[in-house]
């Protein structure tokens, strides 16, 4: 990376934390409760590391084989790694003892995986129940009325620790911002919250993406998951004239 290169990276991310922080007063809660998680997929270790030099404290990658090759590389020293991206059972193995909290649990059975896996090498792995709120056939995620048995069912397991949950909803709509889905997925964290299980401690509702990060910091949100706003548009973003 050249240095001008670094500069407006630095910049982006001080005017994301700044936006986050005004969406937060504006919706009168404390800045310092939101968690920016780094989205840092197709960017290499070298803006990984400059983009941790620049404020970033946590990353949250989408492709297992991407983490690894950067984990190798040093890529996120001095800062907490997440996984956020769509997981498959045979790559669980991979990912324990290498991040955090892995945000993308979307069915019983990735989290049996998980947990069979976490209790093989002696550890405690955090998740998010990943929910498919916009009810899209594309996506991953479980469904509103499959919530209660899914987290019933992980919360027995004593190698996982359900942290709260996780929505990607349908791309935003310009006017709205995906409003009605954020406010239904903060009612649904709500009413978990007053339910007791072993193992669940609902501390983290994570929504919002580079599009509709302030409206769903409006509504709860105290984890949101961002990239284009902080490394610029990705290849596959940019349409050729």
């Amino acid at each position: 990376m050249t240095e001008q290169e670094k500069i407006e990276l630095r910049d982006r991310i001080l005017a994301v934390q700044e936006r986050i922080a005004r969406a937060a007063e504006q919706a009168g809660r404390d800045p310092k409760e939101i968690t920016l998680v780094a989205a840092s997929k197709m960017n290499d270790a070298e803006r990984v590391r400059a983009a941790i030099a620049a404020g970033i404290t946590v990353c949250g990658e989408n492709r297992v084989q991407e983490l690894l090759e950067k984990y190798e590389q040093n890529a996120y020293e001095g800062a907490d790694l997440q996984f956020i991206g769509t997981l498959q059972t045979n790559k669980v193995k991979y990912l324990i003892g290498k991040i955090s909290l892995i945000q993308s649990v979307g069915s019983v059975h990735l989290g049996e995986a998980i947990a069979k896996e976490a209790a093989k090498r002696g550890v405690r792995q955090d998740i998010l129940l990943e929910v498919n709120i916009g009810r899209e056939q594309a996506k991953s995620g479980l469904l509103l009325e499959e919530l209660d048995e899914a987290i019933a069912r992980l919360s027995e397991k004593e190698s996982l620790h359900i942290r709260g949950l996780m929505a990607i909803p349908p791309i935003a709509d310009e006017t709205t911002k995906n409003l009605s889905y954020f406010h239904e997925m903060r009612q649904v964290f709500v009413d978990i919250l007053t339910k007791k299980y072993d193992n669940v401690n609902m501390d983290c509702l994570s929504m919002g993406m580079t599009n509709d990060f302030e409206t769903a910091i409006a509504c709860g949100a105290n984890m949101v998951r961002i990239g284009t706003a902080i490394f610029g548009a990705r290849p596959y973003q940019i349409v050729s004239p």
